[in-house]
């Protein structure tokens, strides 16, 4: 063995062997300017002995990562890539290293199946053509000059005879400029990834400012934890980049991990002491079993409750400590203990509902109250349920009780994307591209859960007990994945095939939307354009360059959003008033970092006239603390960091010790844990109506819906719950069509093995998965990871519709999924049941299938 591994690492490869290629092979290379061209071994073999540069290279995609990607350029073509090394790796001062997405990049950028020339649906024509075969008709290439003709008059037809209010803009990259200019669109809104976390957290503990909904500390401060209660959470898939690390750096300091999931996860695996798994939507019947704990076993002797922060910081924990004007009956004690609705919140009521134990709820609870500092870390899922307001509340209410707020080490709340396991304002932060916004003058926004509703029957939701007309005939995506990406996907496509007049799309590739269009226009990547600035964590800000030419005939969004402008009358200079190599200057010279001593922002990027002149920009000399030059090479600048230094962060710090000096942003000017802001906010959206404290309410499509009859427990149509997961091959949608991933991470469903083997199933089974809104099949993967009666499947596969039977054969999610709202309009995706079957039909894996190669 040691022989083997000796020779595995020494062993070179020959540039030929690299490239996959034989004497008289022929490669499909990217050659600049050119797009994808075939060429011969012999000629692949030469380019690849090139000399070549590193560029630091866009990993722009939505994971929260945007680690440093750095591409090996040769004549024009990506031959390979890296990451972080610009210092020595250690755990205080971690390089940003990319993950497998971000390694695979060049695929995406460089694939076969880019999208190369403007299109149209061969059956489609002004008004709609035949929309029926939207998703599934065949495509005619046409000249730039024709598409953005088509374009600007369907969008002239359309105001014309209907109004602005009947264009629907899924629009950030430079169109939403073009068409506020024309008169606005209609927007959406909603949270698709925060979940309720986005209402409860500000209403209840007051705003967050730039620590981004994030109630917890900085990696370092992390440290200081003695028990990390992860409820939900798996950064290993879902936050890419160094989140992982950082909490293993906790583990290290010495700090026991909890796992609340229903999956024993991949993080799991690396950080855990102990997995609780739980049932989908039941995460706030847990938490009052829980307080109920607290509350009745509290004692001189064996405190539980941490009754000075709650005096003294909070309002709505008991009778004696009302918000002002608030009915005393309505205090959350009186509702756990069951004074106010006669059932007692205990544990083993809860159990009944969240499928705990009551003796594990017990004793989670007491471990909770007595382990200070304890920090709860949850991802998005937990809040991503219908009626999960209620669990957010709860989070925050039991932080109050144990007293684990704004002590270094302890907090509670969303701790996900870039702030996972590292929260807090930024350190460093690009300054403005000097280009201002264009309002919109549509006022009109469509909830995201009732989106192809709207467009169905022509009415949504305003407000509560508002319910207004709406009249969309056209859809214009530059860069949202409304269709793949919303829930209630099955009713999106009925909306494409009856009911929309013209839809478009500006993508890189052919994905669901464009499928789904009648004009689809090329567009670059972030690889193919001048450079910009990302973020992966609040210590990091990294400046990517231009890596290659556009491919083929694609064009950049903003000069398509200015060409469809002229051709509708508008002036271009307002829809492009800067070009982007100015911008990215604007940001570079208004780039600050924190001072050492956390007293403030200096200037990041130092710059000389020589640099000016050399960027060809307008703009003034500076100092900073790193040259231009060095910043554009390295790509990356990190705040150093060290242990006790002025930029730690933990949440509500300051208003723990001084809670009159740092008064929250509430009524009470304190954490409310009696929220009636919160109630009436929930209640005015028109969904649900919600308490002002955290309690149970049985989410639709819940744990209880399982079954014909609940005090029976006779299993139901639909006796499976299924959620959904950030899986490993995506981000959100992107890279799904990269066949390197598809072959790694083969969108697998998860369930239990004995629920499996119940149903005659084994491993690797192709099964149907149905719920109340759609069909798909996937190969079944059984462990004995997951809870019983829970299953899961990775959100953002790209919808493949089987025409003959209407099953999505990629296993999309929101295909099963309906819109169910949470209270606030967000979505509420872990609300689903669904019954499973075996499927006699075969699946090829996905990745020998045929990629969407269009010209």
């Amino acid at each position: 063995m040691a022989n083997l591994i000796d020779k595995a690492i020494t062993h070179k490869l020959s540039r030929r062997s690299f490239l996959g290629l034989s004497a008289g092979a022929v490669a499909t290379i990217a050659l600049p300017g050119c797009g994808l061209q075939k060429v011969d071994a012999d000629t692949a073999a030469q380019l690849s002995q090139g000399e070549g540069k590193w560029i630091s290279a866009a990993c722009w995609h939505n994971c929260g990562g945007r680690c440093l990607n750095k591409a090996y350029v040769v004549d024009g073509v990506v031959l390979k890539q890296k990451t972080d090394d610009t210092h020595p790796d250690s755990p205080d001062f971690p390089q940003q290293r990319a993950c497998w997405r971000g390694h695979s990049q060049r695929q995406q950028c460089q694939g076969a199946d880019r999208l190369k020339y403007p299109m149209k649906r061969k059956n489609w024509e002004p008004g709609g053509g035949k929309k029926e075969l939207r998703g599934k008709d065949e495509w005619v290439r046409i000249s730039w000059d024709e598409a953005l003709d088509l374009v600007a008059t369907e969008l002239k037809r359309i105001k014309e005879n209907y109004g602005n209010e009947s264009i629907m803009g899924q629009v950030n990259q430079g169109m939403e400029r073009t068409l506020a200019l024309y008169g606005g669109y209609v927007s959406t809104w909603g949270s698709t990834s925060w979940g309720t976390w986005v209402d409860v957290g500000p209403a209840v503990m007051g705003p967050y400012g730039d620590s981004y909904s994030n109630t917890g500390n900085d990696r370092l401060t992390l440290r200081k934890s003695k028990l990390i209660i992860m409820w939900g959470a798996n950064p290993a898939w879902s936050s890419g980049g160094n989140p992982t690390y950082n909490f293993l750096q906790a583990k290290k300091a010495g700090a026991k991990f909890i796992f609340v999931d229903p999956l024993y996860s991949d993080t799991a695996r690396i950080l855990a002491d102990e997995w609780i798994p739980i049932r989908p939507s039941t995460d706030a019947a847990m938490l009052l079993g829980m307080a109920y704990v607290m509350i009745k076993e509290d004692s001189a002797a064996n405190p539980l409750i941490d009754w000075d922060f709650l005096n003294k910081c909070t309002v709505g924990f008991d009778a004696d400590h009302m918000p002002e004007g608030a009915d005393p009956k309505e205090n959350f004690k009186d509702y756990v203990l069951g004074t106010s609705d006669g059932q007692p919140k205990t544990p083993e009521w809860a159990s009944e509902i969240c499928g705990v134990a009551p003796e594990k709820i017990r004793e989670l609870a007491i471990e909770y109250a007595t382990t200070k500092p304890t920090a709860v870390i949850c991802g998005g899922a937990s809040s991503r349920t219908h009626r999960a307001e209620q669990t957010a509340q709860a989070f925050i209410t039991l932080a109050c009780m144990t007293g684990n707020i704004g002590i270094p080490g302890a907090g509670t709340g969303l701790s996900c994307h870039n702030r996972a396991g590292n929260a807090g304002p930024s350190l460093v932060k690009a300054g403005g591209s000097g280009v201002a916004a264009i309002k919109n003058p549509v006022s009109i926004k469509i909830n995201q859960n009732e989106i192809w509703s709207s467009v169905l029957t022509g009415k949504y939701t305003a407000k509560k007990d508002d319910i207004q007309d709406v009249d969309i005939r056209c859809i214009y995506y530059d860069a949202v994945s409304l269709l793949n990406q919303k829930m209630g996907a099955t009713k999106g496509i009925e909306a494409h095939r009856t009911k929309l007049e013209f839809v478009v799309t500006q993508a890189f590739s052919f994905n669901t939307q464009a499928k789904f269009s009648d004009i689809v226009l090329p567009i670059t990547t972030q690889w193919e354009k001048y450079g910009g600035f990302l973020t992966g964590n609040r210590e990091i800000l990294i400046w990517y360059s231009q890596v290659i030419q556009p491919m083929f005939e694609s064009k950049d969004d903003i000069w398509v959003a200015a060409e469809i402008g002229k051709r509708l009358g508008l002036d271009p200079e307002k829809i492009a008033p800067l070009d982007l190599k100015q911008q990215v200057f604007n940001q570079l010279a208004g780039a600050t970092v924190a001072k050492e001593d956390g007293s403030g922002f200096e200037k990041l990027v130092m710059i000389t006239d020589a640099d000016i002149a050399e960027m060809g920009v307008k703009g003034k000399a500076q100092t900073g603390r790193i040259a231009v030059k060095e910043f554009r090479e390295k790509g990356i600048y990190q705040v150093p960091r060290t242990p006790g230094d002025k930029l730690g962060f933990t949440e509500l710090e300051n208003y723990r010790n001084d809670p009159e000096k740092y008064a929250r942003e509430t009524p009470s000017k304190k954490v409310e844990i009696h929220c009636q802001t919160l109630a009436d906010k929930i209640t005015n959206y028109g969904w649900t109506v919600k308490s002002p404290i955290a309690q149970y309410d049985k989410p639709e499509e819940g744990y209880e819906d399982t079954f014909k009859d609940w005090k029976g427990k006779v299993k139901g149509e639909f006796p499976f719950q299924m959620y959904t997961i950030h899986y490993r091959r995506r981000s959100h949608s992107i890279f799904d069509n990269l066949p390197w991933l598809r072959e790694a991470f083969p969108q697998e469903f998860m369930m239990n093995a004995k629920d499996g083997a119940e149903l005659g199933l084994k491993d690797g089974d192709i099964v149907k998965i149905t719920s109340r809104h759609g069909v798909v099949v996937r190969p079944v993967y059984l462990t004995e990871r997951m809870m019983p009666g829970v299953t899961t499947l990775g959100e953002g596969a790209w919808i493949e519709m089987d025409e003959e039977t209407g099953i999505c054969t990629s296993g999309t999610v929101n295909i099963l999924e309906g819109g169910i709202p949470t209270g606030q309009g967000h979505m509420g995706a872990n609300s689903c049941n669904v019954k499973v079957e075996k499927w006699d039909k075969p699946l090829l894996p996905d990745y020998k299938w045929p990629q969407r190669i269009i010209f």
